[in-house]
């Protein structure tokens, strides 16, 4: 699913998006290019909005909406890189451990220098994940 929602800025914008989550009942999104300051979670209708600071010109924002049935397994929220940030979640019913990384991935036409980055700071994203997956 593509939403546009256009960086969260408008007054009302956090709440629509997760109305839409809601509609399409999705536990765990993970939207970018959300322009806000500095870090945190925020209360968004149903929804935890867990967000981290972008670069000096308010990009690369990196965010999880959660739904508040599965906020509880949260086990944190690391954000490794300016674009590659990942939510860790220990689900109690089946005791087993689900890790989502958000990595938009450069596509074929870009140059190879930037591909090669990108599978570098990929690398050092999966070295923070635990040990027990």
């Amino acid at each position: 699913m593509v939403l546009n929602i256009r960086s969260l800025c408008r007054s009302g914008s956090l709440t629509a998006a997760a109305r839409e989550f809601a509609r399409y009942k999705l536990n765990l999104v993970g939207v970018q290019e959300v322009r806000w300051d500095k870090g945190g979670t925020v209360r968004a209708g149903n929804y935890n909005f867990f967000y981290g600071k972008g670069n000096e010109r308010h990009q690369l924002g990196k965010e999880f909406f959660v739904h508040y049935k599965i906020v509880s397994p949260v086990k944190r929220v690391e954000f490794v890189s300016d674009s590659m940030p990942y939510i860790h979640v220990v689900m109690r019913c089946r005791w087993s451990n689900i890790i989502a990384l958000k990595a938009p991935a450069p596509s074929d036409e870009k140059i190879d220098d930037s591909k090669d980055s990108f599978y570098e700071e990929l690398e050092q994203a999966l070295d923070h994940f635990p040990n027990t997956i």
